[in-house]
C-alpha cells in the first residue's frame, strides 16, 4: 500500500489531490507474507521456553508495517562518490546538504521537514540544513 500511495502522490503532484494512507496495522484477523511467517516461524523454532512473544504471524505483520512506514525518498550520504573529500565536517555537511537538495527538487520535492525537536542548528546540522536551504529546499 506504501508504494502505491507513494506511486499516486507522484502521478498527482501536479494537481491538488487527497490521499489518506493508513498503514495496516497488526489486530485480528492474523494474516501475513507467507515469506515472512517462515521466517519468523523459524526464529521462534529457536527461542528458549518461556520467551516472550513467539507468534510468526503477528512478528511477519510487524515487519510489514515497518517495511511501509517512513520511507526514504531522497537521500545523500559523504559515501556517496559525487561528493568529493572535503578539508572539514563542516565542509562535507555543506556538500551533503547541497546534494540532498537537488536530489530532492530531482523527485519533486521542494518543502521538508527538518525536525531538531526545537533545538536550535548548530556545527555540522546548521551546515547541512544552510546548504540544504540554500539548493532551493523549503523548510
Amino acid at each position: 500500500m506504501a508504494s502505491e500511495a507513494i506511486a499516486f502522490i507522484t502521478a498527482h503532484k501536479d494537481a491538488p489531490f487527497y490521499v489518506n494512507y493508513w498503514a495496516f496495522s497488526v489486530h485480528a484477523p492474523y494474516d501475513a507474507k507467507k515469506p515472512l511467517v517462515e521466517k519468523y516461524r523459524a526464529k521462534a523454532a529457536t527461542l528458549p521456553p518461556g520467551a516472550g512473544q513467539r507468534n510468526p504471524v503477528y512478528a511477519a505483520m510487524v515487519e510489514s508495517i515497518d517495511d511501509s512506514v517512513g520511507r526514504t525518498l531522497s537521500a545523500a550520504s559523504t559515501l556517496d562518490k559525487s561528493i568529493e573529500k572535503a578539508s572539514s565536517n563542516v565542509e562535507s555537511a555543506q556538500k551533503v546538504g547541497k546534494l540532498i537538495a537537488e536530489r530532492a527538487k530531482g523527485s519533486n520535492i521542494s518543502n521538508v521537514v527538518f525536525d531538531r525537536g526545537g533545538h536550535l542548528y548548530h556545527g555540522k546540522v546548521k551546515a547541512l540544513a544552510d546548504a540544504a536551504r540554500e539548493g532551493g529546499l523549503q523548510f
